[in-house]
């Protein structure tokens, strides 16, 4: 496992890439320098989040902060390419409200990996990246993903141009798969290890307690539907609606938690960091507001018995 240290919360910027909804610059401005306000100082970007906008935008905004007193992540395996076809449109196919004069490209080439990191360079304007996560592996090739840019990104490890090295996925089987090269430091778990469900516990978990892997949790929302205290029949869960059944469980989470005086978002928020393999918990939002409210919520001191409560229902694994 790296010895690079985690803060206990990061900030995933694919919000100030205009996420579901447009940012002004100043707005994005202001959503960053409230994640530092608060002591935020790991950040995660893509060059798939806003088509390179959220690398840009956390770019510029680090540029006005020292280079040693924060961390940054972004990921490899699309790269971006002019697309003349998409002028005049908007990127709404994957949630971006940015133009969509630039298009997506999957390349897991050695090449690739090294052209992306480099692109990924000159969009932040940053001198190196701390992390390096393959993007969702399995939505183009994992075997190639496997195969060709693990041991890419590997290599760039070996010749100090990266601390730490992971592959970042909602998929178990490629987090899994992932896990079991060796060759992974960190993983970024996105929604498969959270307060309304636990499907990484069975396998992914294990086998990077086995094989000295962090992991970098994502999406402990599941995409919104845990970061209210009452979540209703319209609550979004992993980019979608909830299923009935999920709803139920966490309405009846909820309602353990409010037994205790507990919102619903800080047990959310603080539940997977009782697993020792839990190196931060990354976050994202597009207000400050936000931004203050999950720093609030990691604060909040969580009594022990509040677990116990929601394992003795069986809300959680015991």
């Amino acid at each position: 496992m790296t010895d690079l240290a985690l803060p206990r919360l990061g900030y995933g910027a694919a919000n100030v890439g205009n996420l579901y909804r447009a940012l002004t610059d100043d707005e994005a401005w202001a959503v960053l320098q409230a994640a530092w306000d608060e002591g935020i100082r790991y950040f995660d970007t893509a060059p798939h989040y806003g088509l390179g906008l959220s690398e840009r935008r956390l770019g510029a905004f680090l540029a006005t902060k020292p280079r040693g007193e924060y961390l940054v992540s972004t990921k490899v395996g699309r790269l971006l390419r002019p697309n003349p076809e998409g002028a005049g449109t908007l990127d709404l196919a994957h949630d971006f409200a940015v133009p969509a004069d630039t298009r997506r490209v999957w390349d897991f080439s050695a090449a690739g990996i090294r052209q992306s990191v480099e692109e990924s360079l000159a969009r932040t304007g940053l001198d190196r990246f701390d992390v390096l996560f393959l993007h969702d592996p399995e939505r183009h090739s994992l075997r190639e993903g496997l195969e060709s840019a693990l041991p890419a990104l590997a290599g760039l490890r070996e010749h100090g141009l990266v601390d730490a090295i992971g592959v970042g996925s909602m998929d178990t089987n490629a987090l899994l798969a992932s896990v079991e090269t060796g060759l992974l430091d960190l993983l970024m778990v996105a929604g498969r290890f959270t307060l309304a469900e636990q499907p990484a516990l069975a396998e992914v978990i294990p086998a990077c307690r086995a094989h000295g892997v962090g992991i970098v949790n994502a999406s402990v929302f599941n995409s919104g539907m845990l970061a209210t205290d009452n979540p209703g029949a319209g609550a979004r869960y992993d980019y979608g609606q909830a299923p009935a059944e999920v709803l139920a469980r966490v309405q009846a989470i909820a309602a353990v938690c409010r037994d205790f005086g507990v919102t619903l978002p800080a047990a959310a928020l603080q539940y997977t960091l009782r697993d020792d393999t839990v190196r931060t918990i990354v976050v994202g939002g597009s207000r400050p507001e936000q931004l203050h409210q999950n720093a609030e919520h990691m604060r909040v001191s969580i009594p022990e018995q509040l677990w116990q409560a929601l394992a003795r229902k069986k809300l959680i694994p015991a």
